[in-house]
């Protein structure tokens, strides 16, 4: 893909997960690694304002927070550069405030294996970290122990991050992360969830591989 249908995908992205009520206002972030560099969405920008030229890059090996674009890239940029730094196979990074999964960072409630779709993250459970505030280096290095191996994460007392080869695999996680919460949440109010084993689990991961959404 070409830098500038690049940066388009992730404006159109930002727009698609407001639309479909994962996030709301300035709030959330994503970015797309981009060589030995990433592509962020912008602080405190309604993403209805949002254009291609306003994402600030960023290197991946910089320390200091230093970035090129009109705009200083968002608070959150240390999460998504660890994500980066720790994962190989990570290409790009969701981040937003979606309601059932936030309700449960708020509990500190991991997502247990109550749905077989959670293989779809690589692992039978999605943790929920401790809280730490927004734009840290705590946050960052609680984040990356949290995600460990899988593809999703709850933040606690904040929201979720979810990850992806491309950007069209980290959406979709986003959406499933949500769906997944949601449907914890309602089983949690009425009883207490059957759990899948472990080893079910495993078997489906491999399956994993080619879910999801598929290019044309």
């Amino acid at each position: 893909m070409q830098m500038h249908e690049l940066r388009r995908a992730v404006v159109d992205a930002c727009l698609e997960m407001n639309r479909l009520g994962l996030n709301q206002g300035t709030s959330g972030n994503i970015s797309v690694r981009r060589g030995e560099a990433m592509l962020v969405t912008p602080t405190a920008t309604p993403y209805d304002r949002l254009t291609p030229g306003m994402l600030a890059s960023m290197r991946l090996a910089d320390e200091d927070g230093r970035f090129s674009g009109p705009k200083a890239p968002s608070s959150e940029w240390r999460f998504h550069r660890d994500i980066y730094r720790a994962r190989p196979d990570v290409g790009a990074i969701v981040h937003c405030h979606a309601t059932y999964a936030t309700v449960l960072s708020m509990l500190r409630m991991s997502i247990p294996a109550a749905h077989y779709m959670i293989a779809a993250f690589g692992a039978a459970d999605i943790v929920c970290t401790d809280y730490a505030p927004y734009g840290t280096a705590e946050l960052s290095a609680l984040t990356v122990k949290g995600l460990g191996h899988r593809h999703g994460v709850l933040l606690g007392s904040h929201g979720m991050i979810a990850t992806g080869a491309d950007l069209d695999a980290a959406m979709w996680r986003a959406v499933e992360l949500e769906t997944l919460a949601k449907h914890y949440y309602l089983a949690k109010a009425l009883g207490e969830p059957v759990l899948l084993g472990e080893e079910e689990i495993a078997e489906l991961i491999p399956r994993f591989a080619a879910y999801g959404v598929k290019k044309d």
